[in-house]
């Protein structure tokens, strides 16, 4: 374990805008995927970061049509890749609903 602390101060030293963490865990998060691994079983659902949510492109601004319907379209696509249950994905369907209302 040491050394895989001691390579990561290394690579953090290359570029001081790219911070690389190690955290051990039984969840893990990656890109818009949080994997949670529960007794040896996988679970994925999807992951929001804190800084970026409950922002999507809000419906006023001056962007094409189908760059909102595109919009939409994508954020479901995403929740049915990422919900094994179909509670999950209606879970996932009401939050993108309730963004989708404080964007506009």
């Amino acid at each position: 374990m040491d050394q895989i602390k001691a390579r990561l101060n290394i690579a953090n030293e290359q570029d001081e805008n790219i911070r690389i963490t190690c955290t051990i865990g039984s969840t893990v998060e990656f890109l818009d995927v949080l994997v949670d691994n529960n007794q040896g079983q996988l679970k994925t659902s999807v992951h929001r970061k804190p800084a970026a949510e409950p922002y999507i492109l809000p419906y006023l601004s001056d962007h094409p049509r189908h760059t909102h319907r595109s919009t939409v379209k994508s954020q479901l696509l995403r929740a049915a890749r990422l919900s094994p249950h179909v509670e999950d994905f209606d879970r996932e369907r009401l939050n993108i609903e309730f963004i989708l209302l404080l964007n506009g």
